[in-house]
C-alpha cells in the first residue's frame, strides 16, 4: 500500500522543489566546468569535489521537499544518501591528492617536501 497522495503540489512547494534542483544541477555542473578548466592536478581536484557535495545536499532538499509534501509526512530517507556523500567525497579527494603529491615527487615534480 501506497503513502503518497497522487496529487500536484502546492505551488510553494513545486518552486522550492525546483530551485533547490536547479541549484544542485547548476553547482555540479560548475564542479565539471572547473576540472576541464583548470590547468594542473593539485587545482583541478577542488572543484568536482565541492561541486559534487553542494551538489547533491542541494537535490537531497529537492527531494526531501518533494517527498515530504507529496506524502504528508517528514521523509529523510534521502538524507543518507548525502550523508554518505559528505563522508566520502573528502576522504577520497585526499587519497587522490595524497597519490598525486607521492608521483609527482618521484618524478623531481615543482611539490612541498615531504
Amino acid at each position: 500500500m501506497s503513502d503518497f497522495i497522487g496529487g500536484p503540489l502546492p505551488l510553494w512547494a513545486e518552486i522550492l522543489t525546483a530551485v533547490f534542483a536547479v541549484l544542485g544541477a547548476a553547482f555540479a555542473a560548475i564542479g565539471s566546468f572547473g576540472l576541464v578548466r583548470l590547468p594542473t592536478f593539485f587545482r583541478r581536484i577542488h572543484a568536482p569535489t565541492l561541486g559534487a557535495t553542494l551538489g547533491v545536499w542541494c537535490m537531497t532538499l529537492a527531494t526531501i521537499v518533494y517527498f515530504s509534501v507529496q506524502g504528508l509526512s517528514l521523509f529523510l530517507h534521502a538524507a543518507l544518501i548525502a550523508l554518505f556523500i559528505a563522508l566520502t567525497a573528502p576522504v577520497t579527494t585526499i587519497f587522490l591528492m595524497r597519490a598525486a603529491l607521492f608521483r609527482e615527487r618521484q618524478k623531481g615534480g615543482d611539490v612541498p617536501p615531504a
